[in-house]
């Protein structure tokens, strides 16, 4: 199997959930401490080895290309003002990899923003990450998941314990245990079920290591919830029929995850990743202290 070097990151949502926010600037660029959200996920498939990354944006998307790109006159008004700790961070992000963009013109769900990949990606396998988790880079998941395909073949979903009350707001595999632990063979996927109707408490989170022929699956499958073509259902056929691209496995994940996709998960994801910096942990710790203690 080929060493997968692609990564594939859908950003061209509307992000309503944060309006007004979210009216002029993108829900990919909203610090999560002081970085983009959208800049843990690149780090975290730089992290993996994928060192071609892939984004897909839409309209009003323009910041994101600004903030992967060089900024000239930042950078020498840092230099000049002698301040190296800051030009280290700003450069940091133009050279975690090498970036491409397209648009997905028409929003159609993420099957069709994943297909809108296939011209770049061609016959290879690659990875998909949906920037509104973000997973802890002690906890390596994508690469995990890379080691699985290429042991494997197919395609790998990551997968979470969910509780029922939650299974509506999720995919959910109906799965099969292997020899592994933490492995488990997928063998059908439903897109967001009815409470009660889910297949398991196994819930696909957004990362996923696909075999290039998702796309042929991609291109005959038609909408489905929502009237959007979803990834899911794709999945679904390629778990049904492994003459298709090969089996799809699960990773079970167990570690930790931030959910910024939720308004109240988004600031519960900012104050467990302040809670653990070097630099503002102690300080914003005892803050936080006495505020519940005071306050709450």
């Amino acid at each position: 199997m080929r060493k997968i070097q692609k990564a594939v990151i859908p950003a061209a949502g509307l992000g309503t959930r944060f309006l007004p926010a979210t009216k002029a600037t993108p829900k990919e660029m909203l610090p999560v401490v002081d970085k983009p959200a959208i800049q843990y996920v690149v780090e975290e498939a730089a992290a993996a080895g994928l060192s071609d990354v892939l984004m897909i944006t839409g309209r009003n998307k323009r910041a994101l290309e600004d903030h992967f790109d060089r900024n000239y006159e930042l950078e020498s008004a840092l230099t000049r003002k002698g301040d190296a700790e800051r030009l280290v961070r700003v450069q940091e992000s133009s050279d975690l990899a090498t970036m491409h963009y397209v648009r997905q013109g028409d929003p159609r769900g993420l099957g069709h923003a994943v297909l809108c990949a296939a011209p770049h990606v061609g016959d290879e396998p690659f990875a998909v990450l949906l920037g509104d988790d973000l997973i802890d880079p002690r906890d390596p998941l994508l690469t995990r998941m890379t080691e699985i395909q290429a042991r494997e073949g197919g395609s790998v979903v990551a997968l979470m314990e969910v509780a029922p009350e939650q299974s509506h707001l999720y995919g959910c595999a109906a799965v099969e245990p292997t020899s592994e632990d933490g492995i488990v063979r997928v063998t059908g996927l439903v897109e967001k079920p009815e409470p009660g109707d889910a297949p398991s408490n196994l819930a696909v989170i957004g990362r996923y290591v696909l075999d290039p022929a998702v796309f042929a699956v991609l291109r005959e499958t038609e909408p489905g919830r929502g009237g959007e073509i979803q990834l899911t259902d794709a999945l679904q056929q390629l778990a049904a029929d492994e003459k298709l691209g090969g089996p799809v496995h699960g990773v079970v994940f167990r570690g930790r995850r931030y959910d910024t996709g939720d308004r109240g998960d988004y600031l519960r994801a900012i104050v467990r990743l302040a809670c653990e910096r070097e630099d503002l942990g102690p300080g914003f710790r005892a803050w936080l202290r006495a505020y519940v203690a005071s306050e709450l």
